[in-house]
């Protein structure tokens, strides 16, 4: 099984999870002298063989991210550097969004509002920083679908 393929069925069993979680949640009461539309002692059997394969999974997954790697670097170092550059693009863009927020002024008598920063200078970091971060992306998605589940 290529690691793709496991990362799809963690996301599977996710699902499964949750939609039994919910399913559990519906008949955990009834009024007197009804029955459930689902039996719960059914519904936790087949959430607990569901948490077993995740568990399972989740460890192989694990593994495999450690123990791959790419340029020197770990798949789960690649995607820790992939999220640390998500979240930093994601919080200059909020940030030059504010900084050329045009704010209007009804009479030269108002205070002028002015950027802290050159957002030209800011807006190329950014666009830098994204295309490294798709770059990376599609590298990860490549190991994905080459790599053979440990």
């Amino acid at each position: 099984m290529k690691l793709a393929e496991a990362l799809n069925l963690r996301a599977d069993l996710n699902k499964r999870i949750s939609q039994l979680r919910m399913r559990l949640l519906s008949n955990a009461k009834v009024q007197e002298n009804d029955v459930p539309a689902e039996d719960p002692e059914d519904l936790i059997t087949e959430l607990n063989q569901c948490l077993i394969e995740f568990e399972e999974i989740i460890g192989r997954i694990n593994t495999t991210n450690c123990k791959t790697f790419y340029n020197d670097m770990s798949i789960t170092e690649l995607l820790a550097k992939r999220d640390a550059m998500a979240l930093k693009a994601s919080i200059l863009r909020d940030f030059l969004v504010s900084a050329s927020e045009k704010i209007d002024r009804y009479s030269n008598k108002e205070i002028r509002i002015l950027s802290t920063v050159d957002v030209r200078k800011f807006q190329i970091e950014v666009d830098k920083i994204s295309k490294e971060l798709r770059q990376l992306d599609t590298k990860l998605q490549e190991l994905n679908w080459t790599t053979e589940l440990l």
